[in-house]
């Protein structure tokens, strides 16, 4: 008679064996959380190791959240997306030309307005509710991404037709940059980044930065807010 295995197998046949991950491989390490029968206040999902272009090509998702600038957006994800995207009309130049014609618009007639403004680019498939960064700056602050993502979070309220929505993490950004403030211009923590963005109200998916997935010695978890114990330990607890 067969018998069990004692420990749970990935893949097939000898896979498991194969794809040993050595300690200087490219790896993230996804800690468990305790399961939850329900959450009322919601919680945003963190998509590890998950290729976010791909996925929005794919119909995944009906609204993304991402930066944008009236000065050049050829290396942003905006920019791929209306290249890619077959119902798109925008171009990346395109972009930039609405990005800029609605800066010059605000600074005339509402100079004393708060930024960032949220432009909407309208894909047919792909609503993109982008962040303009602030004229004559060439990045965002985390004061900027609190403001923005509250204005994100009323434009989704009760419209269930723009969900679900994902953003970037608007970190290791080539286009526009994420610092902490004009007075510490260093880029926050993943951390600081999901507590903004969850404070100002959304509950969306959130794509960690490639340049994060090596990090395999930092335990990292699939969402946000994260276990009580991390705070316990920053704090000395056990």
């Amino acid at each position: 008679m067969a018998t069990a295995s004692s420990e749970p197998r990935v893949y097939e046949g000898d896979g498991d064996h194969l794809m040993t991950v050595s300690q200087s491989s490219e790896r993230i390490t996804i800690l468990p959380e305790a399961p939850k029968a329900e959450d009322p206040s919601g919680r945003i999902r963190i998509l590890w190791g998950q290729q976010m272009l791909p996925d929005l090509l794919a119909g995944r998702y009906r609204a993304v959240v991402c930066g944008v600038n009236e000065v050049d957006n050829s290396h942003g994800m905006i920019a791929q997306l209306v290249e890619m995207t077959s119902t798109s009309q925008w171009t990346s130049k395109s972009v930039t030309s609405y990005a800029k014609m609605f800066s010059e618009s605000v600074g005339i007639h509402a100079a004393h307005d708060r930024e960032p403004y949220i432009l909407k680019y309208d894909l047919d498939s792909l609503l993109i509710l982008a962040l303009l960064r602030p004229k004559d700056r060439e990045y965002f602050t985390i004061a900027d991404l609190a403001r923005g993502f509250q204005t994100v979070r009323n434009m989704l309220s009760g419209r269930r037709e723009r969900l679900p929505v994902a953003s970037v993490s608007f970190l290791s950004a080539r286009s526009n940059r994420l610092v902490e403030s004009e007075a510490n211009p260093i880029e926050p923590s993943f951390e600081a980044v999901l507590s903004t963005m969850y404070e100002a109200g959304f509950r969306g998916d959130v794509y960690p930065a490639p340049t994060m997935w090596s990090l395999g010695s930092v335990g990292v978890y699939s969402s946000f807010p994260f276990p009580e114990g991390v705070t316990r330990m920053r704090e000395g607890g056990h």
